[in-house]
């Protein structure tokens, strides 16, 4: 388990964005960025775990959200074809709770529990 977790919500909606692809990534050594690992959001807009991510170390990372599908299968023009959040993480033993709040035409993001 990666102990990075997700969750996205649609602000314009009030629901969770469900079947959202988001890949996780950390900066190697050359600060060129690694796949760790990609899921899809559930139903309820999260993902538990990035499957293949391995071991959580310290180090800057990047979650991508490709949020077009999402607002395309809504019929909704969006101005942000995708989303990307980088942070570090300090504290591997700690969870990373990284939650998306998603609009049309803005997002915000917060450190989560």
């Amino acid at each position: 388990m990666t102990r990075i977790t997700t969750h996205i919500l649609d602000l314009s909606r009030g629901k969770p964005a469900p079947n959202v692809e988001v890949t996780l990534e950390r900066a190697g050594p050359d600060r060129r960025w690694q796949r760790l690992g990609a899921a899809r959001t559930d139903a309820n807009g999260r993902i538990a775990d990035f499957p293949g991510a391995g071991e959580l170390i310290a180090g800057a990372h990047r979650l991508r959200f490709a949020v077009a599908a999402y607002f395309d299968s809504q019929s909704i023009k969006a101005f942000f074809p995708s989303v990307e959040i980088t942070f570090d993480v300090t504290s591997p033993s700690e969870h990373h709770h990284v939650p998306l709040l998603l609009s049309p035409f803005g997002y915000s993001t917060y450190r989560g529990t």
